[in-house]
């Protein structure tokens, strides 16, 4: 039987300097022209003028920008691979020449600089060639092949809008769902692990309500503002006191809002703050205390009115089925060496990607793609500095560029070839799920 890795080995060999120019040419004009949640238009124009090209079946829209491409080539298990496009309210300072220099208006209709912070820019360029790839050497793989550009990944608003579009009636179901994410490892390193790999997220907005008064009569007030200094830091606690040390959980205030004048004491403040857990139990025991606090801190204070707490979004854990886990994983170690390919913690990040294989009740296997220059990495671990890097989210986050892309490309190609790949008498190789 020729196994997964000889159809990779076969596929990659195609993996040419015309292709990867492409993809670098590609990845710079997505970074260039970052685009907010939900807004991704050129972005899916982009993706889905590639995927036409390449003579994949192509659905615009879908839960607003999102792009399906379908390539189907005979019978065999049908595998999804996944990339997401939006950019983040950042004004970006890597220093790079193709830099971001947009403004975009936000969903408050705030006029706010972008920037591909989190990398989703390479996650294009990397399911653009990969799919280029496996439709140029259909000979190699039998089943059927299909590519989702998601919108929205970071208000965790893009999985769900395509999939109440139709989604999971308008495409085959898939036999496994696979996608990938760059991160600040060393480039060219694969994490991956099976069962949970990114944490549940749940953000959420706190309306403190006060009296407001001139800054010079305090008494005539009830100040927001330190009832909010005093929330934020009992916030604190939660982690370090309520939550055991053997379990996960993180608890970080993002913005905290009042007043526009110094001698003005404000009749509100706002408080937004995000929560990471690894498993249900904790994730309420936070939120819990999360009410409980911000409640208790107003009423010591002399609050006119409750607060308002008002969910923003919220991501459930993504976890990697195990068998399917181990198909790929094995599929990595034979092309990258184990060298390569490291069993990673789980993240405190969080996804919307999980929605797929949990909405299909299919399997599904998420993996990391290093982006930091090795030798950068290495001088700054030998230095203790490695918190200094920038990292997913930092105006500063430049993935370099080789082997990042060509490694991704790799990793999309190698993880589909674990299920497409065709024995020579032509049967398809069974998928983990049917095993």
């Amino acid at each position: 039987m020729a196994s997964a890795r000889t159809s990779a080995d076969a596929i990659l060999e195609q993996l040419d300097g015309v292709l990867l120019a492409a993809a670098e040419s590609l990845y710079e004009d997505v970074h260039s022209h970052p685009e907010l949640s939900m807004q991704e238009h050129r972005t899916a124009a982009l993706a889905a003028e590639r995927l036409r090209a390449s003579g994949f079946e192509v659905t615009e829209k879908i839960g607003g920008t999102g792009v399906v491409g379908l390539l189907r080539n005979g019978d065999g298990p049908t595998v999804m691979l996944r990339a997401d496009m939006d950019a983040l309210p950042v004004q970006e300072q890597t220093g790079l020449p193709y830099a971001s220099t947009a403004t975009a208006t936000d969903a408050d209709g705030q006029e706010t600089p972008v920037m591909h912070a989190c990398g989703h820019d390479m996650h294009v360029a990397w399911l653009a060639a990969a799919a280029s790839l496996l439709a140029r050497t259909t000979e190699h793989w039998q089943g059927t092949l299909i590519v989702l550009f998601q919108p929205g990944e970071e208000t965790a608003q893009g999985a769900r809008a395509m999939i109440d579009d139709g989604l999971f009636e308008r495409f085959p179901k898939p036999d496994v769902v696979l996608g990938q994410h760059v991160m600040p490892s060393p480039a060219g390193l694969i994490g991956s692990r099976a069962g949970v790999i990114t944490s549940a997220a749940d953000s959420l907005q706190i309306r403190l309500f006060g009296r407001g008064a001139h800054g010079s009569m305090p008494q005539a007030s009830i100040d927001p503002v330190v009832m909010a200094a005093a929330t934020v830091l009992r916030l604190q606690t939660i982690v370090a006191r309520e939550i055991a040390p053997t379990d996960a959980a993180v608890l970080t205030v993002g913005a905290l809002q009042a007043g526009s004048k110094e001698n003005v004491i404000p009749d509100e403040a706002l408080i937004k703050l995000n929560v990471r857990t690894f498993d249900e139990q904790t994730r309420q025991r936070v939120l819990a205390a999360i009410t409980r606090i911000v409640n208790a801190e107003a009423e010591a204070s002399g609050a006119p009115r409750p607060p308002e707490i008002t969910p923003l979004d919220r991501y459930d854990l993504v976890e990697n089925d195990a068998a399917a886990t181990r198909q790929v994983r094995e599929a990595f170690v034979a092309r990258f060496g184990a060298d390569r390919v490291v069993e990673i913690q789980p993240l405190s990040a969080s996804e919307d990607f999980g929605s797929y294989g949990s909405g299909w009740q299919t399997p599904s296997v998420f993996w990391t793609v290093g982006g930091t220059d090795p030798d950068t990495y290495r001088k700054a671990e030998a230095a203790g500095t490695l918190n200094e890097l920038p990292t997913n989210h930092n105006p500063r986050f430049a993935p370099v560029l080789q082997p990042t892309l060509e490694t991704g490309i790799q990793a999309l190609v190698i993880g589909a070839c674990a299920w497409l790949a065709a024995g020579d008498d032509g049967e398809p190789r069974q998928s983990a799920s049917a095993r």
